[in-house]
Protein backbone atom coordinates (compact mmCIF):
# COMPACT_ATOMS: atom_id res chain seq x y z
CA UNK A 1 0.00 0.00 0.00
CA UNK A 2 2.72 2.15 0.96
CA UNK A 3 4.65 1.86 -2.28
CA UNK A 4 1.26 2.14 -4.49
CA UNK A 5 0.61 5.68 -2.39
CA UNK A 6 4.25 6.80 -3.31
CA UNK A 7 4.33 6.34 -6.99
CA UNK A 8 0.74 7.72 -7.15
CA UNK A 9 2.63 10.84 -5.28
CA UNK A 10 5.04 10.80 -8.26
CA UNK A 11 2.56 12.53 -10.48
CA UNK A 12 3.05 15.63 -8.01
CA UNK A 13 6.27 15.01 -7.98
CA UNK A 14 6.97 15.58 -11.30
CA UNK A 15 4.87 18.62 -11.51
CA UNK A 16 6.54 20.37 -8.89
CA UNK A 17 10.28 19.25 -10.62
CA UNK A 18 9.68 19.86 -13.78
CA UNK A 19 8.11 23.45 -13.54
CA UNK A 20 10.51 24.36 -10.45
CA UNK A 21 13.09 24.33 -13.22
CA UNK A 22 10.75 25.86 -15.85
CA UNK A 23 9.70 28.95 -14.48
CA UNK A 24 8.66 30.02 -10.77
CA UNK A 25 4.90 31.46 -12.48
CA UNK A 26 4.11 28.15 -13.69
CA UNK A 27 5.52 26.39 -10.31
CA UNK A 28 2.96 28.87 -8.63
CA UNK A 29 -0.34 28.07 -10.31
CA UNK A 30 0.23 24.69 -10.36
CA UNK A 31 0.59 25.08 -6.18
CA UNK A 32 -2.32 27.10 -6.40
CA UNK A 33 -4.42 24.86 -9.17
CA UNK A 34 -3.03 21.63 -8.01
CA UNK A 35 -4.23 22.31 -4.39
CA UNK A 36 -7.70 23.47 -5.41
CA UNK A 37 -7.82 19.98 -7.29
CA UNK A 38 -6.56 17.99 -4.27
CA UNK A 39 -9.18 19.58 -1.91
CA UNK A 40 -11.91 18.58 -4.77
CA UNK A 41 -10.40 15.08 -5.29
CA UNK A 42 -9.72 14.72 -1.97
CA UNK A 43 -13.44 15.57 -0.49
CA UNK A 44 -15.28 13.09 -2.98
CA UNK A 45 -12.78 10.63 -3.25
CA UNK A 46 -13.49 10.39 0.93
CA UNK A 47 -17.19 10.08 0.71
CA UNK A 48 -16.53 6.95 -1.79
CA UNK A 49 -14.26 5.73 0.51
CA UNK A 50 -17.50 4.48 2.43
CA UNK A 51 -17.04 1.74 -0.11
CA UNK A 52 -13.74 0.11 2.72
CA UNK A 53 -15.42 -0.30 5.61
CA UNK A 54 -19.03 -1.30 4.17
CA UNK A 55 -16.83 -4.28 2.08
CA UNK A 56 -14.52 -4.90 5.14
CA UNK A 57 -17.47 -5.30 7.05
CA UNK A 58 -18.86 -7.96 4.47
CA UNK A 59 -15.99 -9.90 4.09
CA UNK A 60 -15.43 -10.29 8.08
CA UNK A 61 -18.85 -11.43 8.21
CA UNK A 62 -18.27 -13.85 5.59
CA UNK A 63 -21.55 -12.07 3.82
CA UNK A 64 -19.46 -12.10 0.25
CA UNK A 65 -22.68 -11.95 -1.97
CA UNK A 66 -23.37 -8.80 -1.19
CA UNK A 67 -20.22 -7.38 -1.93
CA UNK A 68 -20.73 -7.12 -5.83
CA UNK A 69 -23.92 -5.08 -4.86
CA UNK A 70 -21.85 -2.51 -2.81
CA UNK A 71 -19.10 -1.84 -5.57
CA UNK A 72 -21.67 -1.68 -7.88
CA UNK A 73 -23.22 1.03 -6.24
CA UNK A 74 -20.35 3.09 -5.22
CA UNK A 75 -19.44 2.89 -8.69
CA UNK A 76 -22.81 4.91 -9.38
CA UNK A 77 -22.15 6.97 -6.79
CA UNK A 78 -18.67 8.31 -8.20
CA UNK A 79 -20.36 9.18 -11.10
CA UNK A 80 -22.60 11.27 -9.55
CA UNK A 81 -20.71 12.90 -7.32
CA UNK A 82 -18.29 13.90 -10.80
CA UNK A 83 -20.53 15.78 -11.83
CA UNK A 84 -20.22 18.71 -8.86
CA UNK A 85 -16.39 18.01 -8.88
CA UNK A 86 -16.09 18.96 -12.91
CA UNK A 87 -18.08 22.18 -12.36
CA UNK A 88 -16.35 23.43 -9.21
CA UNK A 89 -13.16 22.76 -11.30
CA UNK A 90 -14.64 25.11 -14.18
CA UNK A 91 -15.50 27.62 -12.38
CA UNK A 92 -13.25 28.25 -9.41
CA UNK A 93 -14.13 31.69 -9.20
CA UNK A 94 -15.25 31.99 -5.43
CA UNK A 95 -12.00 30.08 -4.12
CA UNK A 96 -9.80 32.99 -6.32
CA UNK A 97 -11.75 34.95 -4.14
CA UNK A 98 -10.34 34.39 -1.56
CA UNK A 99 -7.24 36.03 -1.81
CA UNK A 100 -5.12 38.14 -3.68
CA UNK A 101 -3.35 36.15 -6.75
CA UNK A 102 -1.23 37.65 -9.68
CA UNK A 103 -3.31 37.80 -12.66
CA UNK A 104 -0.48 36.07 -14.40
CA UNK A 105 -0.58 33.05 -11.84
CA UNK A 106 -4.88 32.68 -11.91
CA UNK A 107 -4.78 32.29 -15.63
CA UNK A 108 -2.36 29.74 -15.86
CA UNK A 109 -4.60 27.77 -12.75
CA UNK A 110 -7.63 28.14 -14.70
CA UNK A 111 -6.22 26.43 -17.59
CA UNK A 112 -5.28 23.94 -15.54
CA UNK A 113 -8.04 23.43 -13.76
CA UNK A 114 -10.11 22.67 -16.80
CA UNK A 115 -7.86 20.37 -17.79
CA UNK A 116 -8.04 18.21 -14.69
CA UNK A 117 -11.72 18.57 -15.34
CA UNK A 118 -11.50 16.19 -18.28
CA UNK A 119 -10.01 13.26 -16.13
CA UNK A 120 -11.96 13.77 -13.01
CA UNK A 121 -14.96 11.16 -13.76
CA UNK A 122 -12.02 8.39 -14.43
CA UNK A 123 -10.03 9.44 -11.22
CA UNK A 124 -13.34 9.19 -9.06
CA UNK A 125 -13.65 5.90 -10.48
CA UNK A 126 -10.31 4.33 -10.24
CA UNK A 127 -10.60 5.76 -6.25
CA UNK A 128 -13.27 3.82 -5.82
CA UNK A 129 -11.54 0.71 -7.00
CA UNK A 130 -8.48 1.71 -4.93
CA UNK A 131 -10.88 1.50 -1.81
CA UNK A 132 -12.54 -1.85 -2.70
CA UNK A 133 -9.06 -3.38 -3.24
CA UNK A 134 -7.66 -1.75 -0.16
CA UNK A 135 -10.60 -3.50 1.94
CA UNK A 136 -9.88 -6.74 0.36
CA UNK A 137 -6.03 -6.67 1.52
CA UNK A 138 -5.29 -6.76 -2.83
CA UNK A 139 -2.70 -3.79 -3.03
CA UNK A 140 -0.74 -5.18 -5.52
CA UNK A 141 -3.28 -4.35 -8.65
CA UNK A 142 -2.88 -0.65 -6.61
CA UNK A 143 0.83 -0.92 -6.68
CA UNK A 144 1.25 -2.09 -10.65
CA UNK A 145 -1.25 0.37 -11.52
CA UNK A 146 0.14 3.25 -9.98
CA UNK A 147 3.64 2.15 -11.69
CA UNK A 148 2.71 2.20 -14.98
CA UNK A 149 0.31 5.34 -14.43
CA UNK A 150 3.21 7.79 -12.60
CA UNK A 151 5.73 6.29 -15.47
CA UNK A 152 3.29 7.58 -18.12
CA UNK A 153 3.15 10.76 -16.54
CA UNK A 154 6.45 11.06 -16.21
CA UNK A 155 7.20 10.55 -20.04
CA UNK A 156 4.30 12.78 -21.29
CA UNK A 157 4.26 15.63 -19.14
CA UNK A 158 8.21 15.97 -19.78
CA UNK A 159 7.08 15.92 -23.50
CA UNK A 160 4.48 18.26 -22.84
CA UNK A 161 6.15 21.09 -20.79
CA UNK A 162 9.46 20.79 -22.15
CA UNK A 163 8.46 21.26 -25.76
CA UNK A 164 10.13 17.69 -26.77
CA UNK A 165 7.27 16.89 -28.34
CA UNK A 166 7.82 19.08 -31.48
CA UNK A 167 5.64 21.76 -30.64
CA UNK A 168 5.63 24.83 -27.93
CA UNK A 169 6.79 23.92 -24.60
CA UNK A 170 2.86 23.98 -22.58
CA UNK A 171 4.31 24.73 -19.24
CA UNK A 172 1.64 23.92 -16.58
CA UNK A 173 -0.81 23.19 -19.53
CA UNK A 174 1.28 20.38 -20.27
CA UNK A 175 0.59 19.03 -17.06
CA UNK A 176 -2.81 19.18 -16.81
CA UNK A 177 -2.92 17.04 -20.01
CA UNK A 178 -0.93 14.79 -18.91
CA UNK A 179 -2.95 14.57 -15.16
CA UNK A 180 -6.53 13.82 -17.34
CA UNK A 181 -4.89 11.43 -19.48
CA UNK A 182 -3.28 9.48 -17.20
CA UNK A 183 -6.45 9.72 -14.97
CA UNK A 184 -8.62 7.51 -17.42
CA UNK A 185 -5.74 5.38 -18.16
CA UNK A 186 -6.18 4.36 -14.64
CA UNK A 187 -9.48 3.76 -14.78
CA UNK A 188 -9.43 1.20 -17.60
CA UNK A 189 -6.47 -0.42 -16.32
CA UNK A 190 -8.98 -0.84 -12.84
CA UNK A 191 -11.76 -1.88 -15.23
CA UNK A 192 -9.41 -4.52 -16.86
CA UNK A 193 -8.74 -5.85 -13.40
CA UNK A 194 -12.24 -6.43 -12.26
CA UNK A 195 -12.87 -7.93 -15.35
CA UNK A 196 -9.93 -10.66 -15.60
CA UNK A 197 -8.59 -11.06 -12.43
CA UNK A 198 -9.06 -14.98 -11.49
CA UNK A 199 -8.59 -13.90 -7.98
CA UNK A 200 -11.95 -11.78 -8.32
CA UNK A 201 -13.96 -14.49 -9.60
CA UNK A 202 -15.77 -15.62 -6.64
CA UNK A 203 -17.42 -12.13 -6.11
CA UNK A 204 -18.95 -11.66 -9.57
CA UNK A 205 -18.60 -8.10 -9.46
CA UNK A 206 -19.91 -7.01 -12.77
CA UNK A 207 -22.41 -9.66 -13.53
CA UNK A 208 -25.94 -9.12 -13.21
CA UNK A 209 -25.54 -4.91 -12.90
CA UNK A 210 -27.43 -2.82 -10.45
CA UNK A 211 -29.25 0.23 -11.22
CA UNK A 212 -28.72 3.07 -8.49
CA UNK A 213 -30.85 2.27 -5.40
CA UNK A 214 -31.92 4.48 -2.75
CA UNK A 215 -31.23 2.51 0.47
CA UNK A 216 -27.51 1.36 -0.29
CA UNK A 217 -26.35 4.55 -1.81
CA UNK A 218 -28.03 6.40 1.27
CA UNK A 219 -26.05 4.26 3.59
CA UNK A 220 -22.91 4.86 1.82
CA UNK A 221 -23.25 8.90 2.06
CA UNK A 222 -23.98 8.31 5.67
CA UNK A 223 -20.73 6.73 6.13
CA UNK A 224 -18.65 8.74 3.67
CA UNK A 225 -20.25 12.49 3.93
CA UNK A 226 -18.55 12.37 7.42
CA UNK A 227 -15.24 10.87 5.93
CA UNK A 228 -15.16 13.20 2.98
CA UNK A 229 -15.65 16.60 4.91
CA UNK A 230 -12.99 15.22 7.19
CA UNK A 231 -10.61 15.05 3.96
CA UNK A 232 -11.88 18.06 2.94
CA UNK A 233 -11.21 19.86 5.97
CA UNK A 234 -7.60 18.20 6.27
CA UNK A 235 -6.99 18.85 2.43
CA UNK A 236 -8.48 21.99 2.10
CA UNK A 237 -6.51 23.55 5.23
CA UNK A 238 -3.52 23.09 2.68
CA UNK A 239 -5.21 24.46 -0.17
CA UNK A 240 -6.43 27.83 1.59
CA UNK A 241 -3.62 28.22 3.31
CA UNK A 242 -1.74 28.30 -0.30
CA UNK A 243 -4.46 30.74 -1.51
CA UNK A 244 -3.84 33.01 1.76
CA UNK A 245 -0.28 32.67 1.08
CA UNK A 246 -0.75 33.90 -2.49
CA UNK A 247 -0.65 37.21 -1.91
CA UNK A 248 3.04 36.92 -0.07
CA UNK A 249 4.28 36.47 -3.65
CA UNK A 250 5.01 33.74 -6.24
CA UNK A 251 8.56 33.36 -4.67
CA UNK A 252 6.58 32.23 -1.27
CA UNK A 253 4.03 30.47 -2.49
CA UNK A 254 6.54 28.46 -4.82
CA UNK A 255 8.67 28.01 -1.75
CA UNK A 256 5.16 26.78 0.23
CA UNK A 257 5.04 24.20 -2.99
CA UNK A 258 7.49 22.65 -2.42
CA UNK A 259 7.08 22.29 1.72
CA UNK A 260 4.14 21.38 0.58
CA UNK A 261 4.69 18.51 -1.83
CA UNK A 262 7.52 16.55 0.94
CA UNK A 263 4.43 16.83 3.60
CA UNK A 264 2.40 15.16 1.00
CA UNK A 265 4.84 12.87 -0.15
CA UNK A 266 5.87 11.97 4.09
CA UNK A 267 1.57 11.47 4.90
CA UNK A 268 1.48 8.48 2.33
CA UNK A 269 3.52 6.52 5.26
CA UNK A 270 1.19 6.86 7.95
CA UNK A 271 -1.59 6.90 5.61
CA UNK A 272 -0.72 3.66 4.04
CA UNK A 273 -0.67 2.22 7.55
CA UNK A 274 -3.76 3.63 8.50
CA UNK A 275 -5.53 1.80 5.03
CA UNK A 276 -4.39 -1.10 6.42
CA UNK A 277 -5.57 -0.30 10.05
CA UNK A 278 -8.96 -0.11 8.49
CA UNK A 279 -8.77 -2.99 6.45
CA UNK A 280 -7.96 -4.92 9.72
CA UNK A 281 -10.30 -3.67 11.97
CA UNK A 282 -13.24 -3.81 9.25
CA UNK A 283 -12.74 -7.51 8.94
CA UNK A 284 -12.28 -7.82 12.80
CA UNK A 285 -15.24 -5.75 13.54
CA UNK A 286 -17.32 -7.78 10.38
CA UNK A 287 -16.52 -11.19 12.23
CA UNK A 288 -16.98 -9.47 16.14
CA UNK A 289 -13.42 -10.46 16.96
CA UNK A 290 -12.61 -7.90 19.12
CA UNK A 291 -9.77 -8.81 20.58
CA UNK A 292 -8.15 -8.88 17.13
CA UNK A 293 -9.27 -5.36 16.16
CA UNK A 294 -7.15 -3.85 19.53
CA UNK A 295 -4.56 -5.94 18.64
CA UNK A 296 -4.21 -4.45 14.40
CA UNK A 297 -5.06 -0.63 16.09
CA UNK A 298 -1.71 -1.21 18.66
CA UNK A 299 0.09 -2.36 15.86
CA UNK A 300 -1.09 0.86 13.24
CA UNK A 301 0.36 2.66 15.87
CA UNK A 302 3.15 1.75 16.82
CA UNK A 303 4.32 1.37 13.28
CA UNK A 304 3.42 4.43 12.29
CA UNK A 305 4.58 6.37 15.14
CA UNK A 306 8.13 4.89 15.15
CA UNK A 307 8.44 5.32 11.09
CA UNK A 308 6.93 8.71 10.86
CA UNK A 309 9.50 9.89 14.01
CA UNK A 310 12.35 8.13 11.93
CA UNK A 311 10.89 9.69 8.84
CA UNK A 312 10.58 13.59 10.08
CA UNK A 313 14.49 12.96 11.65
CA UNK A 314 15.62 12.24 7.90
CA UNK A 315 13.52 15.11 6.55
CA UNK A 316 15.54 17.44 8.72
CA UNK A 317 18.66 16.11 8.18
CA UNK A 318 18.69 16.11 4.20
CA UNK A 319 16.30 19.01 3.72
CA UNK A 320 18.87 21.10 1.35
CA UNK A 321 19.67 18.48 -1.26
CA UNK A 322 16.13 17.90 -1.12
CA UNK A 323 14.68 21.26 -1.86
CA UNK A 324 17.89 21.86 -4.37
CA UNK A 325 15.85 19.44 -6.31
CA UNK A 326 12.80 21.02 -6.86
CA UNK A 327 14.10 24.93 -7.85
CA UNK A 328 17.76 26.50 -8.51
CA UNK A 329 15.56 29.52 -7.01
CA UNK A 330 17.75 30.46 -4.36
CA UNK A 331 15.41 32.97 -3.45
CA UNK A 332 12.77 29.73 -3.53
CA UNK A 333 14.72 27.42 -1.54
CA UNK A 334 15.81 30.00 1.35
CA UNK A 335 12.05 30.24 2.04
CA UNK A 336 11.40 26.16 1.83
CA UNK A 337 14.24 25.97 4.16
CA UNK A 338 12.48 28.39 6.41
CA UNK A 339 9.72 26.05 6.55
CA UNK A 340 10.43 22.57 6.68
CA UNK A 341 11.42 22.57 10.36
CA UNK A 342 7.82 22.52 11.04
CA UNK A 343 7.13 19.31 8.77
CA UNK A 344 9.60 17.14 10.52
CA UNK A 345 8.21 18.01 13.65
CA UNK A 346 4.35 16.77 13.08
CA UNK A 347 4.92 13.87 11.30
CA UNK A 348 4.72 11.56 14.71
CA UNK A 349 1.29 13.91 15.77
CA UNK A 350 0.18 13.32 12.19
CA UNK A 351 0.38 9.74 12.13
CA UNK A 352 -1.31 9.33 15.59
CA UNK A 353 -4.03 10.97 14.49
CA UNK A 354 -4.18 9.42 11.02
CA UNK A 355 -4.05 6.14 12.44
CA UNK A 356 -7.12 6.94 15.07
CA UNK A 357 -8.98 8.27 12.54
CA UNK A 358 -8.57 5.40 10.13
CA UNK A 359 -9.27 2.86 13.40
CA UNK A 360 -12.63 4.67 13.89
CA UNK A 361 -14.16 4.60 10.36
CA UNK A 362 -12.88 0.47 10.77
CA UNK A 363 -15.74 0.25 13.77
CA UNK A 364 -17.91 2.79 11.22
CA UNK A 365 -17.56 5.67 13.54
CA UNK A 366 -17.16 8.88 10.88
CA UNK A 367 -19.02 11.84 12.87
CA UNK A 368 -17.30 12.99 15.75
CA UNK A 369 -14.28 11.90 13.79
CA UNK A 370 -15.00 14.56 11.37
CA UNK A 371 -16.46 17.07 14.46
CA UNK A 372 -12.18 16.79 15.83
CA UNK A 373 -11.16 17.88 12.27
CA UNK A 374 -12.88 20.83 11.64
CA UNK A 375 -12.07 21.86 14.99
CA UNK A 376 -8.04 21.23 15.03
CA UNK A 377 -7.71 21.81 10.78
CA UNK A 378 -9.93 24.30 10.14
CA UNK A 379 -9.93 26.04 13.41
CA UNK A 380 -6.83 26.05 14.92
CA UNK A 381 -4.60 25.29 11.75
CA UNK A 382 -6.29 27.69 9.45
CA UNK A 383 -7.91 30.35 11.26
CA UNK A 384 -5.07 30.36 13.84
CA UNK A 385 -2.15 30.11 10.55
CA UNK A 386 -4.18 33.34 9.68
CA UNK A 387 -3.66 35.38 12.53
CA UNK A 388 0.11 34.23 13.07
CA UNK A 389 0.72 35.17 9.33
CA UNK A 390 -0.69 38.50 9.08
CA UNK A 391 -2.63 39.95 12.35
CA UNK A 392 0.05 38.55 15.27
CA UNK A 393 1.95 41.22 16.90
CA UNK A 394 5.11 39.61 14.64
CA UNK A 395 3.41 38.46 11.51
CA UNK A 396 5.15 35.62 10.92
CA UNK A 397 3.94 35.16 7.21
CA UNK A 398 4.12 32.00 5.84
CA UNK A 399 5.56 30.39 8.57
CA UNK A 400 2.62 31.61 10.76
CA UNK A 401 0.24 28.89 8.87
CA UNK A 402 3.12 25.84 9.23
CA UNK A 403 3.31 26.26 13.14
CA UNK A 404 -0.70 26.79 13.33
CA UNK A 405 -0.97 23.43 11.41
CA UNK A 406 1.65 21.40 13.76
CA UNK A 407 -0.78 23.13 16.62
CA UNK A 408 -3.69 21.45 15.03
CA UNK A 409 -1.75 18.14 14.73
CA UNK A 410 -1.03 17.74 17.91
CA UNK A 411 -4.48 18.50 19.46
CA UNK A 412 -5.98 16.42 16.71
CA UNK A 413 -4.19 13.44 17.73
CA UNK A 414 -4.86 13.80 21.21
CA UNK A 415 -8.73 14.20 20.64
CA UNK A 416 -9.01 11.32 17.65
CA UNK A 417 -6.64 8.99 20.82
CA UNK A 418 -9.41 9.65 23.43
CA UNK A 419 -12.48 8.77 21.04
CA UNK A 420 -10.39 5.40 19.58
CA UNK A 421 -10.15 4.00 23.14
CA UNK A 422 -13.46 4.99 24.30
CA UNK A 423 -14.64 3.01 21.14
CA UNK A 424 -12.30 0.01 21.84
CA UNK A 425 -13.75 0.28 25.22
CA UNK A 426 -17.33 0.73 24.48
CA UNK A 427 -17.04 -2.93 22.07
CA UNK A 428 -16.03 -5.10 24.82
CA UNK A 429 -18.36 -3.91 27.76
Amino acid sequence: MLIAQLTSMGMMIIDTALLGHYGTEDLAAVAVGGGIYISVLFAFAGILQAVAPSVAHLRGARREQEIAGTLQQAFWLALLLAIPGVLILLHPEPLFALSRIDPGVEEKARAYLSLLAVGLPGVLLYRTFHAFCNALGKPRPLLVISVASTLLHALLAWFLVTGRWGGEALGVLGCGVSNAVVGWFSMLAAAGYLLFAKALQPYQLLADWQLPRRRPLAELLRLGLPMGFSSFVEISSFTLMALFVAQLGATVVAGHRIVANLAAICYMLPLALAIATLAQVGHAAGARDWRRAELSISAGLLLAGVLSTLLGLLLWLIAKPLIAAYTDDPAVQAVALALIGYVALYQVFDAVQTIAAHALRGYKITFVPMLVHVFCFWGVGLFGGWWLAFHAGQAMGAAGFWLASLLGLTLASILLGYLLRRAVQAVKA
